[in-house]
C-alpha cells in the first residue's frame, strides 16, 4: 500500500547495511576481517552440527552474518538526548549503564539495541555510546575551553531532525523516508578528515587524554568500531596475522570454553590518520588514532548469580597477573585465566541447574505428544525428554572489556585497575529516559519461555527453582 510505514526493523537492517558499506570503504581492513569472520564461521558451522542446529532452533543462524555492533563517542549532553530519538527510529533502546572510568577513560555510556526476541532475531544491531564527562578533565581552563568548542558544532543534519520528528509524530516513515532517514543519519557517523580545532588545541586535548581530542576536535562522533560476529574467536586471532592483521595481546572477556558464557572480544590497532587543522586549510598537517577493528564472540547470558561469580574469578586474575604494554605476560595471564575459571560449570545442565545461566525452555514433539501423562517438575520433565532448553544469547557489554579494548587502542595492551565513579543520575537525565536493566530482560525472556513451553505441554505454569 503506497504511504505504509515501514518496520523499525527494515529501517534498522538499512542503516546497518549502509554502516558497513561506509565503514568497509574508510577501514579497508574492516573489509578483510569481514571476509576472515565469513570463512571460519562457516567453517564452525560445517564442523559443529550440533551448534548449527541450536543455532537455527532459537533462530540465530540466520542473523549471523549480518550481526554488528558499533561503538560513537559524543560530547554533550544534548547530543547524547538525540541519539536517543534517532535510534529510537530504528527501533533500538538504551539497555545498561557502564561507568568506563574503571579503565580511565572520562566516559559513562549505555547500549542502544533492539529488545523483543523477534526483533533482535531480525537484526541485533547494538551500538555502544558514550558520553564524555568533562568533569574528569582536570585542568579548569581546558575544561571549559572543550565545553566551548563542542556547543558550537551540530552533528545532526536539519533533515535527519525533521524526518525524527515525523516519526514521533505519525508513529512511523514510509520506505522512501526511512532511505532518505538512513543517508542523512549516517552523517552523523561519518569520518571528518578536517578537525575543528587548531594543532595547539589539539595537543593540549590529546595530553589531557586521547579520547578527549578524539570526542572534542572533530565536526562528529565517527564510528570507531564496527564489530562482527564470530563462532570461533580464537581461530580468528590465530589466522589475523595472515592477512596482515596484528590483533591485541589478549581476548578480552572469560577464556575459551565449551559452553560460551557472555562475551569475547579482540581488535586490531587503531588506524593513523591524516588530519588538517583549523588555520591550516589544505594541508595534512598531523594524524589522529582512533579506529580500528574489532571482532567478538558471544555465549549464554549469566544470571545475577552467575555474573558475581565472572566478575569475582576475572577480578582474581586481573589483580594478579598484569599484562604490561608490549604484551608482556600474555600467555600467563591467559593460563590463569583458564585455571580459576574452571570454578565456573563448563556444561549447558550445570549451569542451568545452578541457576548461573538464563535459558529459552520450549516442549518437544514427544512432550507434546505425551499430553496428559506429564510431571509438572521441570527437571523431570527435561530429564525425560519432553522439555529442552537453549542458552539464551548475551546481547549487551562488559565494563572491563570495553576498558581493555579501548586501552588497547589508545597504544596500550597494559592491563589497569581504577576505582569507578559511576554517575548513572546524571547519564540518565541527559538520556531522558531510564536505560533498561539488561538481567530483568532475560529474565522475562526465560519466563515467558517456559510459560509458552508449559502451555503446549498442557501445565500450568511453573517457576524456575533454581534461577537467581
Amino acid at each position: 500500500m503506497p504511504g505504509a510505514f515501514v518496520s523499525t526493523d527494515r529501517i534498522r537492517s538499512l542503516f546497518t547495511d549502509a554502516m558497513s558499506q561506509m565503514y568497509r570503504t574508510e577501514v579497508p581492513q574492516y573489509g578483510a576481517l569481514i571476509e576472515l569472520v565469513g570463512e571460519v564461521n562457516a567453517e564452525v558451522l560445517a564442523k559443529d552440527r550440533g551448534l548449527s542446529e541450536r543455532l537455527r532452533r532459537a533462530g540465530e543462524l540466520e542473523r549471523i552474518d549480518v550481526e554488528r555492533h558499533g561503538a560513537i563517542r559524543l560530547g554533550t549532553e544534548e547530543e547524547l538526548f538525540t541519539i536517543r530519538r534517532l535510534f529510537a527510529v530504528m527501533g533500538m533502546q538504551p539497555v545498561g549503564y557502564y561507568d568506563l572510568s574503571v579503565a580511565g577513560v572520562p566516559v559513562h555510556s549505555t547500549c542502544f539495541r533492539p529488545i523483543g526476541e523477534a526483533a533482535l532475531n531480525v537484526n541485533p544491531f547494538r551500538v555502544f555510546t558514550s558520553l564524555l564527562r568533562l568533569e574528569l578533565i582536570e585542568e579548569e581552563e581546558l575544561r571549559a575551553e572543550a565545553a566551548d568548542i563542542l556547543a558550537k558544532r551540530q552533528i545532526y543534519t536539519p533533515r535527519a531532525i525533521k524526518l525524527i520528528e515525523q516519526h514521533e509524530k505519525a508513529g512511523g516513515l514510509t520506505e522512501a523516508e526511512a532511505a532518505e532517514f538512513v543517508a542523512e543519519a549516517l552523517e552523523t557517523f561519518r569520518w571528518h578528515g578536517e578537525a575543528t580545532v587548531s594543532a595547539e588545541t589539539y595537543k593540549r586535548l590529546h595530553d589531557a587524554h586521547r579520547l578527549i581530542a578524539d570526542v572534542v576536535s572533530f565536526k562528529g562522533p565517527h564510528i570507531n568500531h564496527l564489530t562482527p560476529r564470530t563462532l570461533d574467536i580464537d581461530e580468528v586471532q590465530r589466522r589475523m596475522p595472515e592477512r596482515g592483521i596484528t590483533p591485541k595481546a589478549v581476548i578480552e572477556g572469560p577464556p575459551r570454553r565449551n559452553c560460551d558464557i557472555l562475551l569475547r572480544q579482540t581488535s586490531f590497532k587503531a588506524l593513523e590518520e591524516p588530519i588538517a587543522f583549523t588555520g591550516e586549510a589544505g594541508t595534512r598537517s598531523g594524524t589522529h588514532t582512533a579506529r580500528f577493528g574489532e571482532i567478538e564472540q558471544r555465549g549464554v547470558a549469566l544470571t545475577a548469580k552467575g555474573r558475581a561469580l565472572y566478575d569475582r574469578l576475572l577480578a582474581s586474575v586481573r589483580g594478579e597477573v598484569q599484562v604490561g604494554a608490549s604484551g608482556a605476560k600474555a600467555g600467563d595471564y591467559d593460563a590463569e585465566l583458564a585455571e580459576r575459571f574452571k570454578a565456573l560449570p563448563d556444561s549447558w545442565e550445570e549451569l542451568r541447574r545452578e541457576g548461573l545461566a538464563f535459558f529459552h525452555y520450549s516442549a518437544t514433539p514427544e512432550g507434546i505428544a505425551a499430553r496428559g501423562e506429564l510431571p509438572s517438575d521441570p527437571d523431570a520433565l527435561i530429564a525425560k525428554g519432553y522439555l529442552r532448553f537453549d542458552p539464551i544469547i548475551y546481547e549487551d557489554f562488559l565494563p572491563v572489556s570495553a576498558a581493555g579494548i579501548f586501552q588497547s587502542n589508545l597504544g596500550t595492551d597494559q592491563q589497569q585497575n581504577y576505582a569507578t565513579r559511576s554517575n548513572r543520575d546524571v547519564f540518565e537525565e541527559a538520556l531522558g529516559a531510564d536505560v533498561q536493566d539488561e538481567l530483568a530482560l532475560y529474565d522475562e525472556r526465560q519466563a515467558a519461555s517456559l510459560d509458552m513451553a508449559m502451555e503446549k505441554l498442557g501445565l500450568s505454569s511453573l517457576k524456575l527453582k533454581t534461577v537467581a
